[in-house]
């Protein structure tokens, strides 16, 4: 048996603006430093703990990594960083308030950009500051890579492999691995271990610094998964994100 803890960066200073942040790489808000501290607290009662933690290499998940593994007492475990756990890039949206673009563009327009399985949002240009390709991050990486715009498809595609190569061997070495990444790589893993089809996978919502934890049998298929702590609160976490597309403005923004 093999357990596998998801968790997605606490609100960063972009969710609470209400921005399309994607590739961006933005701070945690003061709430998301304390869903980070939360999560940690989660953690603490959890067993078994992390032996090993992966993250995007985005700065929002590494701070709510590192500040959740300090409240456990495991920040020295080994880390893996990769670019295939990054958020999604959401192309020309992002920087751009979500409640101005739905007002402007309507609300079915940006739910399709943003929620839709397949279709991506506007590019960017290789010129654009956007570009992942201005990065220093990315410089390694192969122009074929780095994209302009992803849906989740896309994103279900370019995280898999990491999952294979990187993250399924330690599951199979550590008895317990934490992912520490985005709404939609999450997002693309969950469908890939609960098996969801694309419209489920839609609809699907995860909630910020709330851990999920799968138990997972020797083929790796779940046995059981849940969120840590209160559902009630996991339920309203995730429901202020699938809020957060909408023309009218969230409560509290």
């Amino acid at each position: 048996m093999s357990t596998l803890i998801l968790l997605r960066h606490g609100e960063s200073e972009w969710n609470l603006a209400n921005r399309f942040t994607g590739w961006e790489d933005v701070q945690l808000s003061p709430k998301g430093r304390e869903e980070a501290v939360e999560a940690g607290r989660m953690l603490a009662e959890e067993k078994p703990q992390p032996a090993i933690l992966h993250t995007s290499l985005q700065v929002r998940a590494i701070e709510t990594a590192e500040m959740a593994l300090r409240v456990v007492g495991l920040h020295w475990i080994p880390v893996k960083r990769h670019w295939r756990l990054n958020e999604r890039h959401y192309g020309a949206l992002q920087g751009l308030n979500k409640t101005e673009t739905a007002a402007k563009y309507g609300d079915e327009q940006v739910l399709v950009w943003r929620r839709s399985y397949s279709t991506p949002p506007p590019p960017v240009g290789a010129e654009d500051p956007r570009h992942p390709g201005h990065d220093p991050r990315y410089a390694a990486l192969a122009p074929e890579l780095l994209p302009s715009a992803e849906s989740l498809k896309d994103v279900v595609a370019r995280m898999l492999p990491y999952w294979y190569d990187a993250i399924v061997p330690d599951l199979r070495s550590r008895p317990c691995v934490l992912v520490v990444a985005h709404g939609n790589s999450l997002r693309a893993l969950v469908k890939h271990l609960d098996g969801l089809s694309e419209d489920e996978v839609v609809k699907l919502n995860i909630p910020t610094g709330i851990p999920l934890v799968y138990e997972l049998d020797s083929r790796l298929t779940p046995v059981s998964s849940g969120y840590l702590g209160d559902p009630a609160a996991a339920a309203e976490r995730a429901a202020a994100v699938a809020r957060q597309a909408s023309a009218t403005p969230p409560s509290g923004s």
